[in-house]
């Protein structure tokens, strides 16, 4: 495996546009590779959906310093199209309705644009089927089977984007868009918050049938749970700004057992509330999915 192969964080320094003085990341050192999970946990305000939008290139951040590298190319200084171009997915912890525009049509658009590559070559028109285009009924029968993939019901396609959508239908939207986009890095952020236990194993279920070798996936949680569903490889713990403490799967059962006060001391920080108040949600309960993901 090359470098190239590996999505590469090194002193990610991240600030709101409109405080630049205030960093909300303060130098976040991270490595994820294809076929890897790697699951961040933290306390509120810790900074990890602030992440998931540093590496899409949220307009409302401003980098103050460090580098992210994915396929031997610099993110930070791209356009959130290119990076999802070159491969990239976030699925948003709270996705926004688009009324008057069907998901049939939204996603045909984004595959199409995607069709084109990072530098939109003038090869490839996505309008037209005859010079790169997904086809009509090529996107048609990919669509059947992602959502067959996802156990949708196909009519899901005919209605607006996000409008009038249950929380999990909003979810398990964002798991139908990563399916036909074939992402090979997914930053889910927070895809389990605000959902019952149904939704969140639907989700998570979702989430497990589209794992392989060539998909890294970064899971930004508040659960423990989640991750007794979709199994990590790589638990960390992002507080201040910061990460504190990476481990593996016991990581993360340690922090349902202790919340994150005693880790938090152990890396030297000051906590300023009681332990009750940085224990670890709970969420609902799922079955766990055998060993050997």
């Amino acid at each position: 495996m090359t470098a190239d192969n590996r999505l590469v964080i090194k002193g990610l320094r991240v600030a709101p546009l409109g405080a630049p003085e205030r960093e909300i990341l303060q130098g976040i050192d991270l490595e994820v590779g294809p076929g890897e999970v790697h699951a961040i946990m933290g306390p509120n305000g810790s900074g990890k959906t602030t992440l998931a939008y540093a590496l899409m290139g949220h307009p409302s951040y401003v980098i103050n310093g460090g580098s992210v590298t994915w396929k031997g190319r610099e993110l930070l200084g791209m356009s959130p199209d290119k990076r999802s171009r070159l491969g990239m997915f976030l699925a948003f912890q709270y996705p926004t309705a688009i009324p008057g525009l069907s998901v049939a049509s939204f996603i045909r658009s984004a595959v199409n644009a995607k069709l084109q590559g990072i530098d939109k070559t003038t090869d490839v028109d996505p309008t037209d089927s005859m010079r790169g285009g997904i086809s009509m009924l090529d996107f048609r029968k990919k669509m059947r089977e992602k959502l067959a993939l996802l156990r949708m019901d196909e009519t899901f396609v005919t209605r607006y984007v996000n409008e009038g959508f249950s929380g999990g239908e909003k979810k398990r939207l964002e798991m139908l868009q990563m399916a036909m986009l074939e992402p090979e890095m997914a930053i889910l952020d927070e895809t389990d918050s605000g959902l019952d236990i149904d939704a969140l194993r639907i989700v998570a279920e979702g989430v497990n049938a589209m794992l392989n070798q060539n998909l890294g996936v970064l899971l930004i949680t508040h659960y423990q749970r989640l991750l007794n569903h979709i199994r990590p490889d790589v638990v960390h713990v992002l507080a201040q700004g910061r990460i504190v403490k990476t481990g593996g799967r016991d990581l993360a059962l340690r922090l349902e057992e202790e919340g994150y006060g005693p880790i938090l001391r152990e890396a030297g920080l000051e906590t300023n509330v009681s332990d009750e108040a940085l224990a670890v949600p709970k969420g609902p309960e799922l079955e766990p999915v055998e060993a050997g993901r």
